[in-house]
């Protein structure tokens, strides 16, 4: 049988290295799984239940990996689905690549079934956005796209038509301007660094600083060492964006743990006292949590140039990889003392005290911090966690500790719902031999409930932790504490996760009692199989910021005098809480 556009196509991206692919079939594609059916020996196919799992599924993939997640959809509908993961890419700055399919090449515009100009769709969520138009046009393409995603660090977007997939490969109509081979399959990170002179003004305003504070995110995840040696030199907390969580361990004597609504009191802190800031590799988007203008000089490293001085003014910015710049940064820097770095650390002795209370406590309902304070004790030193969106992740943020090769992400500028299961079947597809846990919502697992037969099907060892509440909490407490109204919309129709698990062939638990955490925790992390443990708890319980604002106090007590449900359970569990932090 003659080699088909297709086929080019996916041998290109073997060639490129790839070896997943998350997708759902369908007409549109038919020719595309043709040659994925043809080339299974060299490119996985993971089918997905829902298309928007597939692109969520290849954003947690190319997170957890660094290499390029590829998703696949068909025409109209299909492409439509993957748009929300795409998004959490482009807003995460992850290398994702999407193919789609199309109608008829010649029935394109003319209101033919499922007749998506994708084309178009894709053009504010892709960094690089092309129809193929026939066999000479697609290893151009497919470089391209890759090339692009790789360098820009975003969303690429290949778009099919269904007969085109199925053209037999032939130079019939190449024009004389397409060389033939001339396209690489190659594509490297920058190792340019800045000037000797402009480290040299960075360092000049560290050293003049008396107490640093650095800001550390994503983007420092491959420096963590780096990251340490500047701590200790500058005599400073590092405080981390939550997509930055791995770049130290939560337990290093160096941090103060995360910032923003689901941070540390000590991180606040340093960030109010701090005369200088270090950001590398984030662009934390929260800027009432940063120093305020004028108060503090400020350093920032990162990659992508237009994001420099995006969140703070700057004095100096290093553009370039975290690792390369603060390798020529550090020998650079005076030794300081450490007594800012020693109150912060006094601080979060504190913190780490009031935690370990909290996520101990007997009370019944029983609290959401007991199920990840409990879960966080049994993990393995390299295992993958990922968080989804809501109140889980403040649960997940303050009592998942990152230690050893630990791993974690979830949904950061886009934030948005049900990407923690598709995370996790990225994660345990590229490392089938570690511990991968996802911990979600029940408003945010229902949405994608359908991926637990993904699981199954494909015998992913993942534990599926679900902090049941029967409401979507985080909309609640926003509703209360940022807006001053009372919950309205948020309640949720309660469903057996345990018995939906084991409709669809996994194993399902259940803890309703905090006695029961660690025992039914242990047997489900240690299911040969995924697994789904539904875990009910208090829906009073309030993710406090670790700094309450009087604003959010005066917010919170006008929700409460204005017909809020359960108010007199909820006073009562945030005067407890009070009293805990002041006991």
């Amino acid at each position: 049988m003659a080699k088909q556009v297709s086929d080019l196509i996916v041998e290109r991206l073997i060639e490129w290295g790839v070896d997943t692919i998350f997708g759902l079939p369908g007409d549109g594609v038919d020719g595309f799984f043709e040659a994925l059916r043809t080339h299974q020996d060299k490119l996985r196919f993971i089918q997905v239940r829902h298309e928007e799992a597939a692109a969520l599924a290849a954003v947690g993939y190319a997170k957890y990996t660094g290499r390029i997640g590829v998703c696949c959809a068909t025409s109209g509908p299909g492409g439509i689905h993957l748009l929300n993961g795409l998004y959490d890419a482009k807003c995460d700055s992850q290398t994702v690549l999407a193919i789609t399919g199309h109608t008829f090449h010649d029935l394109i515009g003319t209101d033919y079934q499922q007749d998506v100009d994708l084309d178009k769709l894709f053009m504010d969520v892709s960094e690089f956005n092309e129809r193929i138009m026939g066999p000479a046009h697609a290893i151009n393409v497919v470089d391209m796209a890759i090339r692009t995603a790789y360098g820009r660090r975003g969303v690429a977007h290949i778009c099919i038509p269904k007969d085109v997939q199925e053209w037999e490969v032939s130079d019939k109509h190449r024009s004389g301007a397409n060389v033939a081979h001339h396209s690489g399959d190659w594509s490297e990170p920058s190792s340019a660094r800045p000037s000797a002179a402009l480290l040299q003004q960075a360092a000049d305003i560290i050293n003049h600083g008396s107490r640093v504070t650095i800001l550390a995110g994503r983007g420092a995840l491959g420096a963590r060492g780096e990251i340490g040696q500047l701590a200790a030199s500058v005599g400073g907390p590092v405080v981390k964006a939550l997509l930055g969580k791995g770049v130290l361990p939560d337990l290093s004597p160096y941090t103060t743990g995360g910032i923003g609504l689901l941070g540390t009191s000590p991180s606040v802190d340093a960030m109010e006292e701090c005369d200088t800031l270090i950001m590398i590799g984030t662009s934390f988007p929260y800027l009432e949590f940063l120093p305020k203008p004028g108060q503090a000089k400020c350093v920032q490293i990162e990659l992508d140039p237009t994001r420099i001085g995006l969140r703070h003014q700057v004095d100096v910015g290093l553009v370039g990889d975290s690792k390369t710049i603060l390798q020529a940064l550090l020998p650079l820097l005076k030794q300081k003392d450490s007594k800012f770095l020693k109150k912060a650390q006094d601080r979060m002795k504190d913190w780490n005290q009031l935690m370990e209370e909290r996520g101990t406590r007997k009370d019944m309902p029983m609290k959401p911090q007991v199920v990840t304070h409990t879960l966080n004790k049994l993990l393995n030193d390299n295992a993958i966690v990922s968080s989804d969106s809501g109140t889980i992740a403040t649960w997940t943020a303050r009592y998942i500790q990152m230690r050893g090769d630990m791993q974690f992400s979830l949904s950061g500028s886009l934030a948005t719902m049900a990407n923690g299961l598709p995370y996790s079947i990225g994660a345990s597809v590229a490392y089938p031999g570690r511990q991968v846990v996802c911990v979600v919502g029940d408003g945010g697992l229902t949405m994608l409930m359908g991926e637990i037969v993904t699981l199954v099907k494909y015998k992913l060892n993942v534990c599926v932790v679900v902090v049941k509440n029967n409401v979507l909490g985080q909309i609640k407490w926003e509703q209360m504490i940022l807006d001053g109204n009372p919950e309205f919309g948020v309640e949720l129709e309660p469903i057996d996760f345990a018995k939906v698990a084991e409709a669809c062939g996994a194993r399902g638990f259940t803890i309703e009692r905090p006695e029961q955490a660690e025992q039914v925790l242990r047997e489900a992390l240690a299911h040969n199989g995924p697994t789904v443990v539904q875990a009910i708890v208090d829906p009073n319980e309030p993710p406090m910021p670790g700094k309450a604002t009087t604003q959010q106090a005066l917010h919170l007590a006008k929700a409460l005098l204005s017909g809020q449900k359960d108010a007199v359970k909820i006073i009562k569990t945030i005067a407890s809480n009070m009293i805990r932090e002041v006991v």
